[in-house]
């Protein structure tokens, strides 16, 4: 059993017991939330679709910890121009763990 979820502009493809990195959820630790933003629900041959999202299926999942994700560097370097630039960030992420998904 799998389900396609949407959390922001990203789309995750979870299962029950999974444990996902997403954009930063301002939500306290350890809070219970609902995904309800479902594209594809799948079940053996059960396997349903959206328009753009499914009404009956949710999906429940447990904030475990907030966190910062390795730093990403982009360097910018011009030939004969004497001129360079280096910048980085670091995205900030929430863990997820999948508890139910609910069909």
């Amino acid at each position: 059993m799998f389900a396609v979820v949407q959390i922001g502009s990203f789309q995750y493809k979870i299962s029950e017991g999974d444990v996902i990195d997403t954009n930063r959820i301002h939500e306290d630790e350890g809070k219970d939330i609902t995904l309800d933003k479902v594209l594809v629900f799948a079940k053996g041959s059960d396997v349903r679709v959206g328009q753009p999202f499914l009404k009956d299926v949710k999906v429940k999942a447990t904030v475990v910890k907030h966190g910062q994700d390795n730093k990403v560097t982009a360097f910018k370097y011009r030939r004969r121009k004497d001129s360079s630039s280096k910048i980085g960030h670091r995205q900030k992420l929430t863990s997820l763990s999948i508890q139910k998904i609910a069909a």
